[in-house]
């Protein structure tokens, strides 16, 4: 069993994460959005706690905070072995790998761990959750950032893959674009 919204959002309040500026908010502001937009997506309660903690243990390109990795099984209690799994998997994905699998948009679903070099090979059901989670955190803070041309061709093949309310959703934020 997973923990209540206010045992996650305490949790995340107890590492500092609303002191953390991240694209003009605070970085505990994005981590619920990225949940709640999911939530409005649809998707399972594993991938939303996914988004909300898609990048506790930093990514690539954000360094802003970063939980050690000795502390997974704690995450893991948290918000379940999936959830913090994708979590995890966003956090240590080498973005050039996923990627590639996201443009092919045909299995099989290989990306690199940039963090122990490993290749991992993803169900469909992974790939298309880490697709949802990948997708809605860059659409909920791009308008912000405005970084339009990062990676655009791979969001857009994420978003046109998942279709339905996530090409709706990238449809819409990037509208924003051209205005």
């Amino acid at each position: 069993m997973t923990a209540t919204y206010k045992e996650l959002t305490d949790f995340l309040v107890q590492l500092g994460l609303e002191k953390i500026e991240h694209t003009e908010k605070t970085y505990l502001g994005h981590l619920i959005a990225v949940y709640r937009d999911l939530q409005k997506w649809g998707c399972d309660e594993d991938v939303c706690l996914g988004g909300m903690f898609h990048s506790i243990y930093g990514t690539k390109k954000f360094q802003g905070f970063t939980l050690p990795l000795a502390r997974r099984s704690e995450v893991r209690a948290l918000v379940g072995e999936r959830a913090e799994r994708l979590g995890y998997l966003n956090c240590a994905m080498f973005r050039p790998t996923f990627d590639a699998a996201a443009i092919r948009g045909t299995p099989p679903y290989r990306i690199t761990d940039r963090i122990t070099s490993e290749e991992i090979e993803l169900s469909r059901e992974d790939f298309d959750d880490l697709c949802r989670i990948h997708l809605c955190d860059w659409l909920e803070q791009v308008p912000r950032c405005r970084e339009w041309g990062h990676r655009h061709e791979a969001y857009r093949a994420m978003a046109e893959h998942l279709g339905g309310v996530a090409l709706e959703a990238y449809n819409r934020v990037f509208a924003a674009e051209a205005a």
